[in-house]
């Protein structure tokens, strides 16, 4: 019956006003062109069969299509509290964006958290608090089979690839890495100029579609691999396993969208539909990785080598710490990325349902490396939802040796968690290849931006550390974090968690160690 109603009053209104304005005045058009509009959405309303709505309420059915596209705006300026927001709530993306500018990030009048909720966690502070350090403290990357290592700072730019931010957005990145001394991930699309142009300290990380190292085929290139990995602003390798988004999951660039400038940087053909397979050619085996890392530190020369995942299985890591063993050969580095996704798109049930959060990912990274007697050797980074100076502390305390930030530095740089990073509108213009959006980040400013919000966020870390009684982060244990696991019990870390000893799993394993240890086979992924 609606439907009918609609177009029986859109219909004599519009001819009405259509023969009003023949006969009285041409200002009738006025009216008659939005009636006769309207007309013919509803016709076309009642005639296609995509939408059960718009057939049953034709023109009013594009009232729901209209607030379904603004409720995120709706939820996340009106609605939500300061602390509720998801991924990032209002609170921590405040802090990011005023220590960014420059500003003050303090609140008044007390915490707006329930302190006694489940799951809340709390930093222990001291009776003996330390001096602040004035020299943020820098992490060497490099084990014994390293001849180039590389001095890490505590926060990092963490991976995000050319073509999924716009080139402004690397350029204000990269400069901003430059100014503050810390170092940038390029992520997994390839090195472009826009990463190199600006000469801050690059984190070269290749993927399974080993892009700007690739063959024709879509093999591993040393060749060219080694020309490029010699750029003086290449620092470190990383062999990406996995990611937090989407671990196990390859992805699918379509011919559409591969330019000239991303076929350059990818080293593929322009036009042609680029695959990323979810596996690597090069190993099939917990082995075969730790020998193809060596092979990639020769071709590096010297240069640290690292790799990173997204912790699944705790066997399969244990696989890889055996091979380790027995080849007598280690990366330098691990980065643990946090199933909490990041800045890449994936289907949700990846991101709400596969992969350990970064804070286990982390503690069972540590506590395998502790246990096999190779923690010294090899540093581990973190890369997961690191915002603020009490997030990194935290990641610290879990095992890690310093952290990356991906969406965060988005944030410095304008980012409004508008979350259409793959439909390439970002309303800011960071995450899209569309060059009059990306002409809103304007390099100059927002690298600063980017050098201010680190500088910031380590000095954060560095106060909580000292109020904490600690004045380097080797001080740092589990049992400095709490966390309430009812409203009537708190309990530590370190009661909370095994944590291993020096070479524990190779003279006796712990009985929640055991059976994963004993399984965990050097020649062969499994769990």
């Amino acid at each position: 019956m609606l439907k009918i109603l609609v177009v029986a009053v859109l219909g004599p209104l519009a001819a009405g006003a259509a023969l009003a304005t023949v006969l009285v005045s041409p200002w009738w058009s006025v009216a008659a062109v939005p009636l006769l509009f309207l007309t013919l959405v509803a016709v076309h309303d009642l005639v296609q069969r995509q939408h059960s709505v718009l057939r049953n309420y034709p023109v009013l059915g594009h009232l729901r299509f209209a607030m379904e596209a603004l409720r995120p705006e709706l939820q996340q300026y009106f609605i939500e509290r300061n602390f509720d927001g998801r991924p990032f709530d209002r609170d921590t993306r405040s802090i990011v964006y005023e220590r960014a500018k420059g500003t003050d990030a303090e609140e008044p009048f007390g915490t707006e958290l329930d302190l006694y909720r489940s799951g809340s966690e709390y930093l222990v502070p001291s009776m003996a608090p330390r001096p602040v350090s004035t020299a943020a403290p820098r992490v060497r990357i490099g084990g014994p089979d390293c001849t180039r290592p590389y001095d890490m700072a505590l926060l990092n730019v963490s991976a995000m690839s050319f073509g999924s931010l716009s080139a402004n957005a690397v350029l204000a990145l990269n400069t901003g890495a430059r100014l503050g001394g810390f170092a940038h991930d390029t992520g997994e699309g390839g090195l472009s100029e826009y990463h190199l142009r600006p000469g801050g300290d690059l984190v070269w990380e290749i993927g399974t579609g080993y892009f700007g190292c690739r063959t024709d085929e879509g093999g591993f290139d040393e060749t060219k691999f080694a020309e490029k990995a010699a750029y003086e602003q290449v620092k470190c390798v990383l062999l990406k396993i996995s990611q937090g988004a989407k671990p196990g999951m390859g992805g699918v660039l379509p011919g559409a969208k591969v330019n000239a400038e991303i076929a350059q940087v990818r080293g593929v053909p322009q036009g042609r539909t680029v695959l990323s397979p979810p596996f690597h050619r090069v190993y099939s085996t917990p082995r075969e990785l730790v020998r193809f890392l060596g092979r990639m530190r020769e071709l590096a020369d010297g240069k640290p080598v690292g790799f990173k995942l997204c912790v699944g299985s705790r066997r399969e890591f244990l696989a890889v710490c055996k091979a380790m063993l027995e080849e007598d050969c280690t990366p330098d580095f691990i980065v643990v990325d946090g199933a909490e996704g990041g800045t890449g798109a994936a289907p949700l049930e990846f991101v709400d349902n596969v992969g350990l959060p970064l804070g286990e990912g982390l503690m069972a990274v540590h506590n395998a490396l502790v246990g096999c007697g190779l923690r010294d050797r090899v540093r581990i980074g973190a890369s997961g939802k690191v915002a603020t100076g009490s997030d990194l502390v935290k990641r610290l305390l879990q095992g890690a040796d310093y952290t990356n930030a991906a969406r965060a530095m988005m944030f410095a740089i304008g980012c409004i968690q508008a979350q259409r990073c793959h439909t390439n509108t970002c309303p800011v213009g960071v995450a899209t290849q569309d060059e009059r959006r990306a002409r809103a980040v304007d390099v100059t400013d927002k690298s600063q931006r980017v050098r201010r919000y680190q500088e910031a966020t380590v000095k954060s870390a560095l106060q909580i550390m000292a109020s904490m009684g600690v004045d380097d982060p080797r001080g740092l244990g589990p049992h400095m974090l709490l966390h309430r696991v009812d409203p009537h019990t708190v309990r530590s870390y370190a009661e909370l968690h095994t944590w291993l000893t020096p070479g524990q799993l190779l003279a006796s394993a712990p009985a929640d160690w055991a059976c994963d240890w004993q399984a965990a086979d050097p020649d062969r992924f499994t769990h």
